[in-house]
């Protein structure tokens, strides 16, 4: 028998849980500094400009296709087409399987750190790297977080994935307005406000324009059938293009504010502002080591970074848990407890890749740097530019139709989301995968 439906209580509670999905750790500790180094405020107006054409035409198509089919990925494909389609279904679930265990490893690195800054450890000398190369304790900061993620999973949409995601998403806006109030206020941030939101249009190049594609796309949730799974929550008598305009707001929104919280202290300090993840594990610890209330700063900070990774691991968790439920029959329940355990275990290997079994590699790279490969590199936009295809020419001009509540005219724009999604969006796509090589 077939299993009864949830649906999102609200329009609210379908974008803050979106908007959580998208705020991940890639837009805290990634957006700031390629900002900075590709031309500041230059580069945040062309990341706007991508992100509202390239990065909203994709989401919408994943959010059309859930809503229209009402099904997780594979079984959207096979309802709305059949034939070869659902391939891309299964590769979107491949996808948030092979993501979410190196995911709880870097969202365990978090909780870790939160204990860290507690116990006045987090700024020691090679502490990061002690930290995750320690062996059982970064896997057990991992199995907490994914233990996390499975709690709020196992409630259901209503009960766990919205009513958790109203709570954490409001209080990591709390967190990040005291963040940016005490990182602005710090002699010397001036610097890396003008780093960060002074337009320098001299260092646009094709390969600032390629950095905005990639950050516009892997900051949005799309390619690995989130959308698809949260859109197929959503009742058919809601319009989609607000909601989507909604979520891709926000991301964006959070991202500059995780600019404005980490380039100010950086510059203040005179540190170096493009170490990527040792600049949030490594430099930040040590400025607040050396600012009055640091230690409550700094956990405010990985409290902040625990919340924004817990959020899109929720949704990524999700889709498994729905694939199995719409193509197998399984219980929230048993298909919850059952894919965290297996994904943590998966996890493990990815983390002792820092330690025990760092000596391991395959075509040069670790266990955690191969996982990372494949999924962000391979999957996730190959499966973004076959759903991108799909709407643009095989379930068109049906997905027109299914952008508004039903009995609703298609809108006026429809023809420009459509090219958009047929050619545009796959070609730049396609550019970025092949930049990652």
């Amino acid at each position: 028998m077939a299993q009864a439906r949830e649906s999102w209580k609200s329009r609210g509670g379908f974008i803050i849980a979106a908007a959580g999905s998208a705020v991940g750790l890639g837009n805290i500790w990634r957006f700031p500094y390629v900002a900075g180094e590709n031309g500041g405020g230059a580069f945040i107006i062309l990341y706007l400009a991508i992100v509202f054409t390239v990065g909203f035409s994709i989401f919408l198509a994943e959010q059309t296709i859930g809503r229209a089919a009402q099904r997780s990925p594979a079984a959207a494909f096979r309802r709305l087409k059949g034939g070869v389609w659902p391939i891309l279904g299964y590769i979107g679930v491949l996808c948030a399987v092979v993501i979410l265990p190196f995911y709880s490893v870097i969202g365990g690195w978090t909780l870790g750190f939160i204990w860290k800054t507690v116990a006045g450890t987090a700024s020691d000398a090679g502490g990061f790297g002690a930290f995750i190369s320690h062996g059982w304790l970064p896997i057990l900061f991992h199995g907490l977080f994914m233990a996390a993620t499975a709690t709020v999973v196992i409630a259901g949409i209503n009960q766990g994935i919205e009513r958790w995601c109203r709570i954490l998403l409001p209080g990591l806006v709390i967190l990040m307005f005291v963040l940016i109030i005490r990182s602005v206020s710090l002699s010397g941030a001036e610097k890396g406000i003008a780093f960060f939101l002074s337009p320098d249009f001299s260092k646009v190049t094709m390969l600032t324009v390629q950095a905005a594609l990639s950050q516009a796309f892997f900051s949005i949730s799309v390619g690995m059938g989130v959308m698809i799974t949260y859109g197929s929550y959503i009742s058919r008598d809601r319009s989609l293009p607000g909601d989507a305009a909604w979520v891709v707001g926000l991301d964006s929104s959070f991202a500059i504010m995780a600019g404005l919280i980490i380039l100010p202290a950086v510059f203040a300090f005179g540190q170096n502002p493009s170490a990527g993840p040792a600049l949030t594990f490594v430099t930040l610890p040590q400025i607040f080591s050396q600012i009055p209330g640091g230690i409550f700063f700094g956990l405010l900070f990985f409290l902040m970074l625990s919340v924004a990774a817990l959020t899109s691991a929720i949704s990524i968790l999700e889709v498994a848990v729905a694939h199995l439920g719409d193509e197998h029959n399984v219980s929230r329940h048993k298909g919850t407890i059952w894919t965290g355990f297996v994904l943590f275990l998966v996890g493990i290997p990815a983390s002792l890749s820092f330690g025990p079994w760092a000596d391991i590699t395959l075509f040069g790279m670790t266990i955690f740097d191969l996982m990372d490969f494949f999924a962000t590199k391979l999957l996730l936009p190959g499966g973004a530019i076959g759903m991108a295809l799909f709407v643009g020419w095989v379930f068109w001009p049906d997905a027109a139709k299914s952008l508004y509540a039903e009995g609703e005219a298609p809108p006026r724009w429809a023809f420009v989301w459509r090219w958009m999604c047929a050619i545009i969006a796959p070609a730049l796509i396609l550019w970025v995968m092949i930049g990652g090589f």
